[in-house]
Parts: structure tokens; sequence; C-alpha cells
């Protein structure tokens, strides 16, 4: 074969294995790991499965491609970013380019970038694979916060901001679709503002009202032993994603027996919705109690969301990630995105209050409250990223940097 020949072969190759990813990674996004199929993949790109196993022998390597790609994405928009000469210009950067790729993505111009909430639902040797490329571009994030005026930030702190930082990027893809495209780069400097601002006005104090956590769970009569259930459940659904948190685990986890939890639940995606429904729950009473206490809007906030992050590291925590939603068919996701949205809502009105009393700056409610509502869900993993850290530090460790600036002591 001429050269010529052979750079035409390896073009041709390369161009239907980014066609292949681009449609696996919208099944990807919309089905998880769990929904994603060669033969599902094939379809897509007008292929038989055995076409497409010349590229990806598995589903897992398949699956694994996608994330991958991803994250090299993120990786090199990290890097630029990082070029960039303090913390604030590096931050500006990076939500710049990453607002930008989802613009592009939403009126046809690039493919979808993959959720990668479901890493942990692939089999080794993909998920230490890329995990490992994860945690690269972790360190890489990280790396924003290097700066003279920084060095107060101990590395928990550092490594807290981070995956704060993060979770607000990879939420942004849920809720940035109501929005039109064009509006995208007004959004990525609200987006900005608020991460550097933070919500309370020049002088507000850090201080909410002691977190009444048996209050938030307020489990009664039979529903302790369901509400056991459930937090044993939802514990092993956030450590070892939908697939990996079996009935028989799940079983084993309570010493019960699968006809317990057939009892409780039909099938494991009823157990998932019940699930949210626990931690929809719980955030609504966060956000109620402290609506009935004396002080003003900004002393409610900020109870509220110091009452969640310290619920997500109590005996009774934590609560469902949504990362949990990419195991769920697509009617029935829908319907928890809408439940965790009437959540955003209401913190919304909180920060309108908050800002018609003058307590609360005057920033895009409803972007400020997706915002909050992403980092109190996120907080679940605190104790992962953190090791060590306990209940009464995380909300002045997580929530405390939203709702003060990220950047602030």
């Amino acid at each position: 074969m001429s050269e010529r020949n052979v750079v035409r072969s390896t073009d041709r190759f390369a161009r239907k294995r980014e066609a292949i990813l681009d449609a696996a990674t919208g099944i990807l996004n919309r089905k998880g790991v769990k929904g994603l199929t060669l033969g599902v993949a094939a379809a897509a790109v007008g292929l038989s499965t055995t076409s497409v196993t010349y590229y990806f022998k598995r589903k897992d390597d398949l699956a694994a491609a996608c994330l991958m790609r991803g994250i090299e994405w993120l990786q090199a928009a990290a890097e630029t970013a990082i070029a960039e000469p303090t913390p604030q210009a590096r931050l500006h950067r990076l939500l710049h380019i990453y607002l930008e790729r989802l613009r592009r993505t939403a009126v046809g111009e690039a493919p979808p970038l993959p959720v990668l909430a479901d890493i942990r639902a692939l089999n080794n040797p993909q998920r230490t694979e890329v995990f490992d490329a994860f945690m690269k571009l972790f360190r890489k994030v990280r790396s924003l916060f290097d700066s003279p005026d920084l060095t107060w930030l101990g590395r928990g702190r550092r490594t807290a901001r981070t995956h704060m930082l993060l979770e607000q990027i990879f939420w942004a893809a849920a809720w940035l679709p109501k929005y039109d495209p064009e509006d995208y780069e007004r959004i990525c400097e609200r987006m900005f503002d608020i991460l550097i601002g933070g919500l309370g006005v020049e002088g507000a104090a850090w201080a909410p009202a002691p977190a009444p956590l048996a209050e938030l769970a307020r489990p009664e009569g039979e529903e302790v032993g369901r509400e056991t259930f459930l937090l044993a459940a939802t514990r092993l659904i956030n450590s070892r994603g939908y697939r990996g948190a079996s009935v028989d685990k799940i079983s084993a986890e309570l010493n019960v027996t699968k006809g317990s939890f057939y009892h409780h639940h039909e099938a494991k995606d009823d157990l998932v919705v019940a699930c949210f429904d626990r931690t929809f729950e719980v955030m609504r009473r966060g956000q109620r109690l402290p609506m009935g206490l004396p002080g003003n809007q900004w002393m409610k906030l900020t109870s509220a969301a110091a009452a969640l992050a310290e619920f997500q590291l109590s005996e009774y925590g934590p609560l469902l990630r949504t990362s949990a939603l990419t195991a769920l068919p697509e009617a029935i996701r829908e319907e928890q995105v809408a439940h965790s949205n009437r959540v955003s809502d209401r913190f919304a009105s909180m920060i309108s209050d908050g800002i018609a009393e003058g307590s609360i700056r005057p920033v895009d409610p409803a972007i400020a409250a997706q915002m909050l509502n992403a980092t109190l869900n996120a907080g679940a993993e605190l104790g992962f990223w953190v090791p060590g850290v306990t209940q009464k530090q995380a909300a002045s460790v997580f929530a405390r940097p939203l709702l003060m600036g990220v950047f602030a002591r």
C-alpha cells in the first residue's frame, strides 16, 4: 500500500472513530453507562455492531473512550486557563472556555462533552484509567489557587474549593439548556460574579444558626426502618455507583434478606427514586426551618446552607448525589430534575427576598440558586476529597466559599 493510501486509510479510521464517539457520548449522557451498548452506538452511526467492535472491543472500552476524550478536553481548557496571571483571571478564563464549548454544542457546532458522573459504573481496568485521568484534571484545576495572595489557604481547603468549582462547571450543563445559547456569555459573567463576590453584601458576617440535624432527618414510627434502608442505599450508591450498589450489597449492609428489599421497592430504579425523594425532602426541611427564625434573609440562607452541609457528614447523611441521575430512565430522570429545580427555585426566592431587603448582593437569583443547590449536593463527597474533615467544619470549608466568595478568607 502506498504512503498516500495509508494516510487516507488512517484518516478514514480516525473520522469514523470520532463519529462513533460523538454518537456514543450523546447516548452516554442520556442513558448512562448502563444504557450505552455497542449495538445502540452502532445504530446511531449506521454501522453494524461487528463494525463498531473493530474500533472498540467492549462496551466499557467505548464508554471509557468517551469519558477520556472529555477529560482530555477539560485538561487542555484548564491548562489554558492556568496560564493567566491571577487566580481570578484563571477562573474567568476557565468558565469562559467551558461555557463557550457548551454554547457551540447547543448550536450544533461542536460534539457534546460527556457527563463524568458515571465513572464508577465502569469496570476495571477502565474505571481506574478514567479515574486517574480525572484526578490529574482535578490537580490541574486546583493549581488555579497557586498564588502568593492565597498562601493562607491550606491544602484541604483548596481541595474543597476545587471540588466546589468543578461541581459548578459540571452542573451548569444540566440547567443551561433552559436558556438561549446567545445568553451563555452573560451567564458566564454572572457565575463569575457570584463565585468572586459571594452573595452577602459588604460587611456581611458568617454567623449561621445552629444546625437542627435531627429535625432535618425526622423519621417517625414505621418510617424509621424505611429511613435506615434508604440511608444505607444512598451511601452505597454514592460510593459505588448505581451498578456497584447491588441488591445483595444493600441487603448485606442492613443484614436483611432480598425479600425485605422487594417488600420496600419493586425494582432498583424505584429505590433510586425513593432515595432522591428522601434527599429533596431533607433539603426542603433545611430551607423551611430557617424561615421561621428571626433575622434577615442572609442569616436564613446561610443557616439553611450550613445545616445541609453539616447534614451531609452527620450520622443522618449523606444525601443522594445527582450523579445517580444518569442511571435512571429518561422519563424518571426528568421528573427528578424537576424536583431538584423546585428546591433551587425556593433558594432563588430566599435570595430575591434578601436582595429586596438589602442583606444579599444584587445577583441573578436563579443562577445563584442553582449554584448553591449544586454545592450542597456535592457536599456528600466532601469526606472523600478532604479526609478528616468534621461535620462541624463542613459548612465553613465547603458552603461558605460560595456564599462569601471563593477567594475570600
